[in-house]
């Protein structure tokens, strides 16, 4: 049962009481990411995060991470193009330790200059990383073609640029108008009951933040194609068409729709790309969803003598899956699939934190597994096969990385 509270100053509580577990996760969960950003402040959301971790007015970063230790509890955050997450778990003993802890990151972290300074070649050398794996940032490449220079197309790690622009100032000022009270979720699953809410409240439920409101607009959905040219042993292809955003009625029917065509081994894609004309060894699809928009993406990786071969094949795959849609057997499959991954990525307390987190700060809404199933339950093959439709006969974007950096004829 999720317990919901409201504070006074607007900031949100989301509490699921799971009694048979030892352990409770904390996640503070802020509706900021590099969408929020301009061009200017492209990387500061994820920036931020970072600084939480680097001494507040109380601890140093050494003292932090041995104060996580030391009642043997996982700290950690992550950023993403819509939100920021700062959560720890630990066991049920130690709850409101951790939730001091997160609380003095959250309000007193001071934003030392040679901190700043520290990590910036920290993250300048996760940005290095990343331009390392080009199958990883084809997938960016991919969101800049599909969304152009709306902040949906930036990259959430930011870029050098603008990365060494950030000071103590321009993060303090960012802070109070991102993490404004009306922007923040805390979201506790585990073994604790709902008079921790008034723990919560008393830390959370006073301060305030700016008056002025992110404006955020519904992006366009370009069909471009962009290449970059890497010293790679692979050329790395994404192509992407227009999907869902989060919360869609139809959404359930695009997940299966996806699952079929390239989301395990048994899919569409694996069997004709992998198994039968060894073209690829990682080749799959996706479905990303956004508050105002979503896109539904096909990767693949292969030498660059066999590109071309690849985008047949993959080409000739979407073909008969309009022609045809998905057969009863498939359906079926992906409905049974689906709800075995809800159901056992459902049992750990940091992933009942997550989506009671995520839902109550894009959703404002939560509904049960039973809810959830009932609904996967209810997608019939008709459905499916429309949105198949709807999505494959559009054009597309497409994004490649490859040693020639060049797009074929052929695409």
């Amino acid at each position: 049962m999720i317990k919901k509270y409201t504070c006074q100053n607007g900031v949100r509580i989301v509490l699921e009481e799971i009694p048979t577990v030892r352990s409770v996760a904390i996640g503070i969960w802020v509706k900021t990411g590099s969408r929020y950003e301009t061009r200017e402040q492209n990387g500061i959301s994820h920036f931020l995060e970072h600084m939480f971790f680097k001494g507040t007015e109380n601890r140093s970063a050494q003292e932090i991470a041995e104060s996580f230790d030391r009642i043997g509890g996982q700290v950690n955050a992550f950023t993403s193009k819509e939100y920021t997450c700062y959560y720890a778990k630990v066991l049920d003993t130690h709850t409101k330790v951790a939730l001091d802890l997160l609380a003095d990151m959250f309000f007193h972290s001071v934003f030392d200059e040679n901190e700043i300074a520290k990590e910036k070649g920290v993250v300048l050398e996760e940005i290095k990383m990343y331009e390392d794996t080009p199958d990883d940032i084809v997938h960016d490449l991919l969101s800049k073609a599909i969304y152009g220079n709306h902040p949906l197309g930036y990259p959430i790690l930011g870029i050098e640029e603008t990365l060494q622009t950030f000071s103590g100032d321009t993060l303090r000022q960012y802070m109070h108008h991102a993490y404004r009270p009306e922007n923040v979720v805390v979201s506790i699953a585990g073994n604790i009951n709902e008079i921790f809410i008034n723990d919560v409240e008393a830390r959370f439920g006073h301060y305030e933040g700016g008056k002025e409101q992110f404006r955020i607009e519904k992006p366009s959905f370009y069909q471009e194609k962009l290449a970059r040219k890497k010293e790679t042993e692979q050329a790395h292809l994404c192509i992407g068409f227009q999907g869902l955003p989060f919360g869609h009625e139809d959404i359930y029917s695009v997940i299966i729709a996806n699952n079929v065509l390239g989301g395990s081994m048994s899919s569409r894609l694996f069997q004709e790309v992998r198994e039968k004309r060894g073209l690829a060894y990682s080749v799959y699809s996706y479905h990303t969803a956004f508050e105002d928009s979503g896109y539904l993406a096909i990767y693949g990786g292969t030498g660059a003598n066999q590109l071309d071969s690849l985008y047949e094949t993959i080409q000739e795959t979407l073909h008969l899956f309009v022609k045809e849609g998905i057969s009863e057997k498939e359906l079926t499959n992906s409905k049974e699939q689906l709800k075995g991954n809800l159901m056992l990525g459902l049992e750990g307390t940091n992933s009942r934190m997550s989506r009671n987190g995520k839902n109550e700060l894009l959703l404002r809404k939560h509904q049960t597994l039973d809810e959830i199933i009932d609904m996967i339950d209810a997608v019939q093959k008709e459905d499916v096969d429309r949105m198949i439709k709807e999505i494959f006969t559009e054009k597309a974007s497409v994004a490649l990385i490859s040693p020639d950096g060049k797009i074929p004829q052929l695409l």
